[in-house]
Formats: structure tokens, sequence, C-alpha cells
């Protein structure tokens, strides 16, 4: 069988430079724009941001990103500023039935982004 190479989400975004500005102030690296899909990458791992938008589709899609520490992420969140600064929605951190440790935030676009830490 062939080799997967790799595997990304298309992110929507309501309003594209503002989302641009969320996720690179969350702490994400954009690494190109063009054409409405921009390219952010956090170590190893990545998504594209598109500049598409329909409220049902971006407030029933979610990315989970799997972390080592899941109360350091949290902190970076919160001095990050983007809660505030985007009036975005942060919950504290909970352990889960499925042997998990997370916390959600909403971006901008109403995508529910879960980190979570296994147990």
């Amino acid at each position: 069988m062939e080799e997967i190479v790799e595997i990304k989400a298309f992110v929507p975004a309501k309003d594209y430079e503002q989302s641009k500005a969320f996720y690179r102030d969350l702490g994400f690296t954009q690494a190109s724009d063009g054409g409405g899909v921009a390219y952010f990458h956090h170590g190893n791992c990545s998504f594209l941001l598109q500049d598409f938008y329909r409220q049902e589709h971006a407030e029933n899609f979610m990315m989970h990103v799997l972390v080592k520490d899941i109360h350091a992420w949290r902190k970076k969140v919160m001095e990050s500023g983007v809660v505030e600064k985007y009036e975005v929605r942060l919950s504290e951190v909970m352990e889960q039935p499925w042997g998990m440790l997370d916390f959600t935030l909403t971006d901008p676009s109403g995508v529910l982004w879960r980190f979570g830490e296994n147990i």
C-alpha cells in the first residue's frame, strides 16, 4: 500500500483575516497564504484555514489537539490574550470518561478546538 505522508483538515473562517490573526496569536506559525487558503503549523502538526464559511458547518466542526501537558497549554492560551481579544469561549480543564484531561476553545468562527492529554 502507498504511504500517506500527511493529512490536514480545512478549517472554515467567517472572517478570514481575523481568523489568521487569531491562530497566529494562539501560537501557530502561518507558513503560507494564497488562493483563500492559509497553511498553519505548530511543530509537526498542521491545518489549512480556508476563506469559506457556512454557519452550520463551522459550528459542527471540531479539531482535536493531543498535548503532553494540558495545564501548560491552557496557561499558554490564557497568556496569549485570545479569549479577551477575540471574545471566544475557553473551558476549564476537565477529566473525561474516555481517559483524558481536556479543555475546549472556540475560535472566532465557532469552530471547537478540543485540547487533550492522555491520563
